[in-house]
């Protein structure tokens, strides 16, 4: 079981710009919790995301060595990849490849074929800098613009990531539409058609409906789970009202009642989310 903690999903929409300090503070508290994962910043154009253009000089102070946690970082294109791959402490990279031609113009300035050639070089990029590609599918259960979408749709998707040696996919519900109804069906169909994946979920929800989503995917066979503690974030890209993410303190309560939770420091994750609340309401 795999909980990946997204500090950066739940800063980048924030309009108020978090002091780099705050941040190296935040995620170093982070790295002591036992996440298997840190989704910690992203190497984009800061006029798209301005509160990610301090990545760098975050990364720099993160106490990664010390810390059993693989940091990821997001990537929109081949320029960010190359930062990315040739630093240091990166694990992962990121990529949001979207099903909805609509999003991924808004997301990443490419349509979807400029994307898939885009994620090919990134991949090529990974293999040769040792770093692993993660590919979201965003808009995974539905859009709200009107573009085609079926779950045949998702899974040619996968099986093109598939044929590019994509091994780790997480489904991102980027507005919060999905159903635990259409999130089980989904998780179902692709792990028994691409049995080697890693799939993962990356829900956004209100905090009324987590707990239904969260059981879908589990139920379903879901065993890798994004989230962000208290729920804080959502995609600055996507619609203008923000579903928040998942909060990771509903995954964790979910698990420890399936005995299936990861094991975590509960004093760092407590002191995680008292420090929270300084960086997301008044940094």
């Amino acid at each position: 079981m795999k909980i990946i903690e997204c500090p950066r999903d739940a800063m980048q929409g924030l309009k108020e710009f978090i002091p780099t300090e705050m941040k190296i503070r935040y995620i170093n508290q982070l790295l002591k919790v036992g996440f298997d994962t840190l989704d910690f910043g992203s190497f984009v154009s800061p006029k798209a995301i301005p509160q990610m253009k301090d990545t760098v000089q975050v990364l720099e102070k993160l106490e990664w060595r010390e810390s059993s946690s693989k940091l990821l970082a997001i990537v929109a294109n081949v320029r960010g990849a190359r930062e990315a791959s040739a630093l240091e402490g990166i694990h992962y990279l990121g990529f949001p490849l979207s099903i909805s031609e609509t999003f991924q113009i808004r997301n990443t300035n490419k349509s979807i074929s400029e994307a898939l050639n885009e994620l090919s070089e990134i991949q090529e990029l990974c293999v040769k800098s040792g770093k692993q590609l993660v590919s979201y599918i965003s808009m995974g259960f539905g859009n709200p613009y009107g573009d085609p979408y079926d779950e045949e749709l998702v899974l040619n998707f996968v099986d093109i990531l598939k044929t590019l040696d994509v091994t780790i996919i997480s489904l991102a519900d980027t507005i919060g539409v999905s159903k635990p109804e259409s999130i089980s069906r989904l998780f179902k169909k692709l792990s028994s058609n691409f049995p080697s994946l890693e799939l993962g979920a990356h829900l956004h929800s209100t905090p009324d409906t987590a707990r239904e989503k969260i059981d879908a995917a589990w139920l379903a066979g879901c065993r890798r789970f994004d989230g962000a503690l208290k729920g804080y974030g959502g995609c600055p890209m996507a619609k203008d009202d923000l579903v928040g993410n998942l909060a990771t303190e509903t995954i964790l309560a979910y698990l420890e009642e399936k005995g299936d939770a990861p094991k975590l420091d509960k004093g760092a994750f407590l002191q995680a989310m008292t420090l929270a609340n300084d960086v997301f309401t008044h940094h």
